[in-house]
C-alpha cells in the first residue's frame, strides 16, 4: 500500500494586500501570473517520478487569493498533477481558497470541471465597517451573493473564515457574525483571533500611540468572544476538532488535519513549505527568481532542516495537542519505542496537576481551559 500524501498549491496573488495580511502575497499583473503559473506547473512535473511513489489523498490552493487569477490557470495545476500521479484526485479532497469580489459563475464552473470540490471562503465578518477597517475589498453582501452561487454551482463542502478581536469589534457583532454564518449551514468554520503582525499596516496603526477610538479590543472582550465562539457553534452542531476549527461531523478539513497529524505534504509555489522523508524545506520567497527557477527535485531550496529525534518528538505533542481529541500514549510509544513518560512525564503531570490536560482512555488531550492558554501549554514541550 502507498504511503499518502497531501499537496499544497500556493498563488501568491490578490486584489490588493489586506490591512492585516503578512502572508507571501501581493497584487500583480495577468502577465505575471501566467509566467507563474508555468512555473508552477514545470515544478510539479520535476516531481513526477517521486510523486508516482505516492497516493495523493489531498490538494489545497492557498495564497494569496486563488480565485484572484484565471480560473484556467488552475484549471492547468489540476491537470498536471492527475498527469504526475498515479491515482485520480477526483474523489480526493481539493480545496481551493477564495475571498469575495473574485468570484464568478463562470470560475467555480471551471473549478468544479477541474476537479475542485471543497472551497474556503474568507469573509471574516458580517460587519461592513468592519470589512473596511480590515481593508477587505467585499462586503457582508458580496459575500452573500458569492456563496449562494457556489451553492448553485454544486459545491457541497464550503468552509467559512472569520475572524474575531479585531479593530473596535464588540461582542455583540463577533455574535452577530457567528449567527449570520450558521444560517448559510456551512459544512465547515475557522474561526481565528486575528494577530497583529510587525510589517503589517495594523501593526504600526495599533502601536501605543495608535488612535483611542480605533483600539483593538481588551483581553477581556477577547476572551467573552472566545468563548463565545464555543457555545453558539457546538450549540448549532458543530464540534471544535482543532483549536481554531468548527466542523459538523465528518466534514473536517482532511489537509490541515495532516498538518497536525504530522503526515508529510510537498508544497509547491513561491515560498510553499514542505515536509518530506525527514526533512522540511521552502521555496524561494522571490518571485523572479522561482518564475526562471530550473526545477528539479535536488535544487538548493532555502532553510533545509533534517528532522531529529527530539524535532519530531516536539512535533508529535504541539502539533498534536491542536487537535481536541489529543494524542495516542501507544502512538507515540510506536513511533520512538520509548514510552511518553519518560521523555516528558514530569510535564505531564505538572499540567495534568493543574487542570491545562486531562489523560483518558490512553489520550492525551487539552482541557477547555487549557485550549484557552494553548500557546503557552503547548510551549512546554519543547525539550532543551
Amino acid at each position: 500500500m502507498k504511503e499518502k500524501l497531501g499537496i499544497y498549491v500556493h498563488i501568491p496573488f490578490c486584489v490588493k494586500k489586506c490591512n492585516y495580511c503578512d502572508f507571501l502575497s501581493a497584487p500583480a499583473a495577468r502577465e505575471t501570473q501566467e509566467r507563474y503559473v508555468e512555473a508552477v506547473l514545470r515544478e510539479i512535473k520535476s516531481y513526477q517520478a517521486k510523486l508516482k511513489a505516492f497516493e495523493i489523498d489531498t490538494v489545497y490552493f492557498g495564497g494569496g487569493t486563488p480565485s484572484a487569477i484565471d480560473a484556467l490557470g488552475i484549471k492547468k495545476i489540476m491537470e498536471q498533477l492527475e498527469r504526475s500521479i498515479e491515482n485520480s484526485l477526483m474523489q480526493k479532497e481539493v480545496t481551493l481558497e477564495m475571498n469575495p469580489g473574485t468570484i464568478t459563475k463562470e470560475k467555480l464552473n471551471i473549478y468544479k470541471e477541474a476537479g475542485i470540490n471543497r472551497l474556503s471562503i474568507g469573509l471574516q465578518a458580517a460587519d461592513n465597517e468592519l470589512l473596511k477597517r480590515l481593508g477587505r475589498i467585499h462586503t457582508w453582501e458580496t459575500f452573500l451573493e458569492n456563496y449562494q452561487l457556489a451553492r448553485q454551482c454544486g459545491f457541497e463542502n464550503i468552509s467559512v473564515d472569520i475572524m474575531s478581536g479585531l479593530p473596535s469589534q464588540t461582542v455583540d457583532q463577533w455574535e452577530e457574525t457567528l449567527e449570520k454564518v450558521l444560517l448559510l449551514k456551512t459544512e465547515h468554520i475557522s474561526a481565528y483571533s486575528l494577530i497583529v503582525e510587525e510589517g503589517t499596516p495594523f501593526y504600526q496603526l495599533y502601536s501605543e500611540n495608535g488612535p483611542l477610538e480605533q483600539r483593538l479590543p481588551s483581553e477581556e472582550q477577547e476572551r467573552k468572544m472566545y468563548v463565545r465562539t464555543k457555545e453558539i457553534l457546538e450549540k448549532a452542531g458543530y464540534y471544535r476538532y482543532e483549536i481554531s476549527n468548527y466542523a459538523k461531523k465528518g466534514m473536517e478539513a482532511e489537509h490541515n488535519s495532516s498538518y497536525w497529524t504530522r503526515r508529510d505534504y510537498l508544497g509547491f509555489g513561491l515560498g510553499a513549505s514542505s515536509c518530506f522523508q525527514g526533512e522540511r524545506y521552502k521555496n524561494t520567497s522571490q518571485l523572479e527568481q522561482y518564475c526562471h527557477e530550473d526545477f528539479n527535485f535536488y535544487r538548493e531550496r532555502e532553510n533545509i532542516e533534517k528532522l531529529s529525534v527530539k524535532n519530531k518528538m516536539e512535533e508529535f505533542m504541539f502539533l498534536g495537542l491542536r487537535m481536541t481529541e489529543g494524542i495516542k500514549e501507544r502512538r507515540f510509544l510506536e513511533e520512538f519505542s520509548i514510552p511518553i513518560e519518560e521523555i516528558y512525564g514530569t510535564i505531564l503531570k505538572k499540567l495534568e496537576r493543574e487542570g491545562w490536560i486531562a489523560k483518558k482512555n490512553g489520550r492525551i488531550q487539552l482541557t477547555d481551559r487549557g485550549i484557552d492558554v494553548s500557546n503557552v501549554i503547548l510551549a512546554e514541550f519543547l525539550l532543551e
